[in-house]
């Protein structure tokens, strides 16, 4: 490659062009690159730490265009050689031996990869990786070109974060206030209004879990908040309410999962949600053994979307985009609760959301990020709630409705398995028939 045309075309000719990077910040931007070429070529271990912490300082001081040069380079300048890789796969494929194998193993690795494991070699390593990651993602819509760098980095934060690293910790009043503060910060699916929000949240009926791994000890990755009750529950507010009294954790019968929050978006699509639901689920029946039923009270964050942007005329008696038209002009929960408007909503409503969460697909898979994470994870889609959560953002991603899906710990794997090499949904005998009857309704609509 021509290294220095290269940088000449990034630094130089394009310097004087509106968006281009201004001299002082391409000097930052080739210093850093610099920095890393020579933590490549170094070979003893000490000397090798040592440049890892002023390359990751050098990175750490770029933003903006200069931070976009950066990966630009990262992308064209430590990516795999074609030729090498070429030759490799052409004797690999004439004489398919190990030595072959290895050989083209070896070359088809970006050297980027060896890059990102020298950097970890620094204190803080680790974190400024997934920082890095994180940095990548803003802009890898408009850039596909630094997919290879997100690829490489997914590749290694994935083993680096596996199962057999992470610890589980129960955060309560008495964990430090640096994570309790991150997590007031974290919490994405039920705002946590404050500190005296958080302190009913970890009470004696409540429980909270995290992931955390040994590099990030102050840093949960992410983390379940836990509801202990009587029955399952259909309405999220009373289990928000900070006021609400605190209830005998050791008569319920029923753990309600009714937040789960990913910390880190430079981990995004590495999945630690799956683990943490079972291993919960597991420590909360030795703790409480009279518990029976393990759920989850969730969101569906896409449904009024769909509702008025790609339901048809199904069946209902009204149009997906007439309901979303009556729903808005009901107003406020208050008006739809046992108001005759609420009630000539609430049928139809639910079955159409039965519908869009067994039938509405994205590739062949459900529509719904939430019923795509819990039932690739082996849980039931049990029961759509009306109303179920009344906040302002309930009511305008969902109409107000959340679903319960249940954890039957003996039946996780054999549902995870059909989920996955069938895509069979395990769900209700009463969510199934609401999907069938408005898919035969609608097949005899006239077209």
């Amino acid at each position: 490659m021509n290294k220095p045309g290269f940088l000449k075309r990034l630094f130089g000719e394009t310097t004087a062009k509106p968006g281009a990077v201004p001299p002082v910040d391409a000097r930052k931007t080739r210093n850093a690159i610099e920095l890393c070429r020579a933590l490549l070529s170094e070979r003893g271990e000490a000397s090798g730490a040592s440049l890892a912490r002023e390359a990751l300082a050098a990175y750490q001081g770029l933003e903006g265009a200069s931070l976009e040069a950066f990966f630009d380079l990262l992308a064209s300048e430590f990516s795999p050689d074609p030729e090498l890789v070429g030759r490799a796969a052409d004797a690999y494929r004439s004489e398919p031996s190990q030595a072959h194998l290895i050989r083209l193993q070896h070359v088809v690795e970006a050297p980027r990869q060896e890059l990102f494991r020298r950097l970890n070699m620094a204190p803080g390593g680790t974190a400024t990786l997934v920082e890095m990651r994180r940095r990548l993602l803003l802009g890898l819509r408009t850039r596909p070109q630094w997919a290879g760098c997100d690829a490489d980095l997914v590749h290694l934060l994935s083993s680096w974060f596996n199962r057999g690293f992470l610890t589980l910790e129960r955060i309560d009043w008495r964990t430090s206030a640096i994570v309790l503060e991150k997590l007031i910060r974290y919490e994405a699916v039920h705002q946590i209004q404050g500190w005296t929000d958080l302190r009913r949240r970890l009470q004696a009926d409540r429980r909270c879990y995290a992931f955390f791994h040994p590099t990030l000890p102050e840093e949960p990755l992410i983390f379940i908040e836990v509801a202990l009750t009587r029955g399952m529950s259909a309405k999220v507010q009373p289990l928000l309410d900070p006021d609400s009294p605190i209830s005998d954790s050791a008569r319920a019968d029923c753990a309600i999962f009714y937040s789960i929050t990913n910390c880190q978006e430079g981990l995004r699509g590495i999945s630690f949600g799956n683990f943490l639901i079972k291993q919960v689920a597991e420590d909360l029946g030795r703790e409480f053994p009279r518990l029976e039923t393990f759920a989850t009270l969730s969101p569906i964050p896409g449904f009024r979307k769909w509702l008025a942007t790609g339901a048809s005329n199904l069946g209902s008696g009204r149009s997906g985009r007439q309901l979303e038209a009556l729903f808005a002009d009901a107003g406020t929960p208050q008006a739809l609760e046992g108001a005759a408007a609420g009630r000539a909503l609430q049928e139809p409503l639910l079955q159409l959301c039965a519908y869009y969460l067994l039938r509405a697909k994205q590739g062949d898979e459900p529509l719904d990020p939430v019923a795509r994470f819990h039932l690739s994870n082996g849980a039931r889609m049990e029961r759509i709630n009306w109303l179920g959560d009344t906040s302002g953002a309930g009511m305008l991603r969902s109409a107000g409705l959340m679903v319960n899906y249940v954890y039957k710990l003996a039946e996780v794997e054999r549902n995870h398995e059909a989920y996955a090499k069938k895509r069979r949904i395990a769900v209700s005998p009463r969510l199934e028939s609401m999907a069938k009857d408005l898919s035969r309704a609608g097949a005899a609509q006239p077209a």
